[in-house]
């Protein structure tokens, strides 16, 4: 049976589908921005996540949507690392830290964080490689700026960025079975090719690696429906949600947990079961 390695605990794949539920703790994220910068709602929020059938709850201290003012490392560490240390504690679910910066990601694991979760694949800062190894577990991800942007096929330039992340990180120290990987919907990509790198998952699964998904109230799920409220695209979600899993995606990473848990016990129960 193959794992996802973390220093905390190993997760099974394969059997079933885990949720990774979103909480961040900034006041510009397209989707929740300023619902949890206040620590106590945070908190609450996180074991409401974890109560309805999230593994992992993924930190963030710094958007990432586009147009974002980014911050100082010392600004992002001061919005989560009280948070995990806070929650910490108190709960045995996987803790991510959604960041791209080495020293956030060293505090974030230090405070209790089992998984860096690195929207360029750990090819921004140079350290961040080093740091993924510290903490044994990590999620690469496929990004580029829109001056990078490619013509050719787009998943054949996600497949070879990643591998570069695979190798940068392995020889680092990361276990091969410590290392997810996620093909950065709505990063650098068209609406187009969103829908393209949905239709050819199973591509990416065939590399042998967890693939983590993160379609979750995204742009192209508006643009689809004519959306404009980020919180109105569950519907939308909830369809990739179930095309994902069925693709073979090991993790989905979702703002709604209690409504894709239950989608996904029912394609579950279709795709996986014996």
């Amino acid at each position: 049976m193959a794992i996802y390695h973390t220093r905390r605990r190993d997760l099974l794949l394969g059997e079933r589908t885990y949720l990774m539920g979103i909480l961040n703790l900034t006041p510009d994220s397209f989707s929740d921005g300023g619902d949890f910068v206040d620590l106590d709602a945070a908190t609450m929020h996180f074991h409401a996540m974890v109560k309805a059938g999230a593994e992992i709850i993924d930190v963030g201290g710094e958007s990432t949507r586009p147009g974002h003012i980014p911050i100082s490392a010392k600004d992002e560490m001061a919005r989560v690392v009280p948070f995990i240390e806070k929650v910490r504690p108190h709960t045995k679910a996987l803790i991510s830290i959604d960041t791209s910066k080495a020293e956030v990601a060293a505090a974030a694991l230090v405070a209790g964080a089992d998984i860096v979760n690195d929207v360029w694949g750990a090819q921004r800062d140079p350290a961040m490689a080093e740091v993924m190894a510290q903490g044994q577990a990590c999620v690469l991800m496929h990004n580029r700026s829109a001056e990078e942007a490619e013509t050719g096929d787009v998943m054949q330039a996600v497949q070879a960025y990643l591998q570069h992340s695979i190798e940068l990180v392995k020889q680092a120290g990361v276990r091969d079975d410590a290392i997810m990987l996620d093909p950065g919907l709505g990063f650098g990509k068209t609406y187009e090719e969103n829908w393209e790198l949905m239709r050819r998952l199973p591509e990416l699964v065939a590399l042998g690696y967890p693939v983590l998904l993160g379609a979750s109230r995204k742009s192209m799920i508006a643009k689809l429906l004519n959306l404009k409220d980020p919180k109105a695209r569950l519907s939308g979600t909830l369809g990739t949600t179930a095309l994902g899993i069925q693709a073979g995606v090991d993790v989905l990473r979702v703002h709604d947990v209690r409504e894709n848990y239950e989608c996904a016990a029912v394609v579950d129960r279709c795709v996986r079961s014996k």
